[in-house]
């Protein structure tokens, strides 16, 4: 057996393309289905965590490194996440702005304020500014993320909509760094 790896693992890491079956932050795990068919796999929360996110959305595409172990293949780490592909929720100020302007603007550090998957929206506070930027839950399904927890940073791309300050784009502040180096 090799020292610091678990008996029922074996070396056969392979990368592996799919998609999120569904993940439960609450629980800490979901399964990812992979293209190219076969059995479920185990996606727990502290591998996605240590890919700098808490959550990602169900039907998100997704690349992983998988391992076999006697229970079943599970990832072992992420490599990409993609947002969902159906965005069959309009967001009116949102789509009116062009693709070119939303990715122009630039991604500003902030914390979570709050948000309630259930309502179907939350609040943001980019840092050294007092007002509220308001996050749709459709928002962070095309940004590819489920949910968000209180205090939790991110990074967003923020617009002024018709009712104030809304996110056009949530990623975790762990990507945003890897992005800019």
């Amino acid at each position: 057996m090799l020292i610091g790896m678990a008996e029922d693992q074996k070396m056969d890491d392979r990368r592996v393309v799919g998609h999120v079956k569904w993940f439960d932050p609450s629980k800490g795990f979901g399964f990812v289905v992979s293209d190219s068919g076969g059995p479920d796999i185990l996606l727990h929360a502290n591998v996605l965590r240590n890919f700098g996110q808490s959550s990602i959305a169900d039907a998100a595409g997704i690349e992983i490194s998988v391992q076999e172990t006697k229970r079943g293949i599970q990832a072992t780490e992420v490599l990409r996440i993609d947002p969902p592909e159906n965005d069959a929720v309009e967001l009116e100020d949102i789509d009116a702005i062009s693709p070119e302007e939303l990715a122009a603007e630039p991604l500003v550090p902030a914390r979570v304020k709050w948000f309630d998957k259930a309502k179907g929206f939350g609040f943001a506070n980019v840092f050294g500014k007092p007002e509220d930027v308001f996050v749709h839950v459709e928002v962070l399904r095309r940004s590819g993320l489920a949910d968000l927890q209180p205090g939790e940073a991110v990074c967003l791309r923020v617009t002024d909509g018709k009712r104030g300050r809304m996110a056009t784009l949530v990623t975790s502040w762990d990507i945003a760094l890897q992005d800019s180096e």
